[in-house]
């Protein structure tokens, strides 16, 4: 199926299903709808990030959280975070549900739902979504945004805001000093 063919939920400002669109309908109108994000960490507490594939129609060649997708109509959000981790990495693991953001200009009208995990198993990135990816220190992440803010996606420098005040990573998830 042509990705602009693809049938996602509309939602409401309070994540409700109002019904079904098309990802064209959907970004075309600006219509509330869901996403994931995933953020592998490994045990040396090192973010993986993604640069997502030149060809990509949306944010080419930007970095981004280490997966990341929109949830299908009849989708759950956990079932969007198992299905883009092994498409995209080809992970899997146990997830843990880290925080929800509403839907806003910086999430391009998306409901996100934040997932983490901590593996240390073999990453294969997926070619044809994802250009190269790597782990690195949450230090220098944050470093890296400030320096070059352009060469991230708007939606994980949103999520990094919210993570820079990281307390814990643990295999209960990221524990947060300040939650939304």
């Amino acid at each position: 199926m042509n990705v602009e063919n693809e049938i996602y939920n509309v939602v409401d400002e309070n994540d409700q299903i109002l019904g079904t669109a098309s990802r064209k309908q959907i970004h075309k109108n600006n219509l509330l709808h869901r996403s994931i994000h995933v953020l592998v960490f490994n045990s040396k507490n090192e973010l993986f990030l993604q640069k997502r594939a030149p060809s990509k129609d949306e944010n080419p060649g930007l970095w981004d959280t280490s997966s990341a997708g929109h949830v299908d109509a009849g989708e759950s959000y956990d079932e969007c975070a198992h299905r883009e981790l092994w498409e995209e990495l080809g992970l899997k693991a146990n997830l843990k549900t880290s925080i929800k953001i509403s839907a806003c200009q910086e999430t391009y009208n998306e409901h996100v739902q934040v997932y983490s995990c901590i593996t240390d198993a073999e990453i294969n990135i997926n070619q044809e979504e994802i250009s190269e990816g790597a782990f690195f220190s949450l230090s220098q992440v944050q470093k890296e945004v400030a320096c070059n803010p352009a060469q991230f996606t708007s939606s994980f420098k949103m999520l990094l805001s919210l993570i820079k005040d990281i307390k814990n990573i643990s295999s209960t998830g990221i524990e947060l000093e300040n939650t939304v």
